[in-house]
């Protein structure tokens, strides 16, 4: 028997790997003679640095930096020969700042242009940065910002064309939102980050106002294209300002991992995150996963902490959906990491035979 394993994190829960490393685990203990490929995945949120640095086994570099309330962090990011992988969450990232500190308004990205501008220091002309999980709507205004201080101190935005000449900047998203909008990033992301209403209104103003000012200095605007509002319209800076390429985080990681060929001779795979429904289908993780197993006649199973929709999960392809948790457990419990481990093993152990 051969078994893939490719579990999203369980936000709040478990990281990939941690989820990953218990389903492998239980299989082993279920079948101690099968091959079980454990793959540490993301797609371009949370955790899309230690998927990457496994994959290519680069090296992690800590640096200070500033959260979205500009409070000192310890931020993390990849290098690879010339390449840096960054996750723009280890500094701007919404789970850093304590709930009842959140200010929608004020939430800056200057901590990514902090990172970004070390790992040019270092050398690095190659950007690998993984879009999702923020604090922010602030359009990459902080974030540039903060590589002209670094970078280009007296500077203003026109620097920021020749910090960026010569590299080449690719971004890991699913997400596919343009800038503002009622499909933009204040209006569909900035309430779960806090924002009221009328915090969604100001700040999808502050957006429109910077796309039109970048948009007649440059000539160009790239604020309509899928991507730009990901990440509090990070997205939109570095495509406006680096030329930057979106491209979906999974697809970049799977073929780092040339997952394709690991599927050959596979007999089942096993993916999933914490909650499963019909936006799995929208291309997330678990629906990319399962995808490629499919092209290849291997059957997926999507395991989750929370499950609705299995119905069109199923019809969309899984072999099969299963929630880990019980009826009646309280989410408290639910999303204890020892609970959701022995819920993994558990369920494995009654599923798979």
């Amino acid at each position: 028997m051969k078994y893939i394993v490719a579990i999203d994190s369980f936000k709040g829960c478990l990281t990939s790997e941690e989820a990953g490393t218990t389903a492998a685990g239980a299989l082993r203990g279920l079948h101690p003679e099968a091959d079980v490929v454990t793959l540490t995945v993301s797609d371009g949120g949370d955790g899309m640095l230690d998927a990457f640095l496994h994959a290519i086994d680069g090296e992690k570099i800590t640096v200070a930096a500033h959260d979205a309330m500009m409070r000192p962090v310890m931020a993390q990011y990849g290098v690879k020969d010339d390449t840096a992988i960054i996750e723009v969450a280890q500094a701007c990232g919404l789970t850093l700042i304590e709930p009842g500190k959140r200010d929608a308004m004020k939430a800056t990205s200057f901590g990514v242009g902090e990172i970004i501008a070390d790992a040019m220091a270092r050398g690095c002309r190659k950007l690998l940065v993984g879009l999702g999980g923020t604090a922010t709507t602030d359009g990459g205004t902080g974030m540039l910002h903060a590589l002209i201080d670094r970078l280009s101190p007296h500077g203003n935005f026109d620097d920021i064309r020749s910090v960026a000449s010569g590299l080449s900047v690719t971004l890991a998203t699913d997400v596919t939102n343009p800038l503002y909008g009622p499909d933009g990033a204040a209006a569909v992301f900035a309430p779960q980050k806090g924002a009221t209403p009328a915090m969604v209104n100001q700040l999808d103003k502050r957006l429109r106002l910077f796309a039109s000012m970048s948009a007649r200095h440059f000539g160009f605007d790239r604020s309509q294209e899928p991507g730009a509002g990901a990440a509090g319209g990070l997205g939109y800076a570095f495509l406006q300002y680096f030329n930057a390429e979106c491209k979906p985080g999974a697809d970049l990681l799977f073929d780092v991992l040339h997952i394709d060929d690991l599927l050959h001779g596979a007999d089942l795979v096993i993916t999933g995150e914490g909650s499963a429904d019909r936006q799995t289908l929208m291309g997330k993780l678990p629906f990319k996963v399962m995808e490629r197993a499919r092209k290849q006649g291997v059957p997926t199973l999507l395991i989750s902490g929370k499950l609705s929709d299995r119905n069109a999960l199923i019809s969309a392809g899984f072999a099969d959906a299963v929630c880990i948790n019980k009826t009646g457990v309280s989410l408290a419990e639910a999303m204890k990491p020892d609970t959701a481990k022995r819920n993994i093993v558990e369920t494995l152990q009654e599923i798979v035979s």
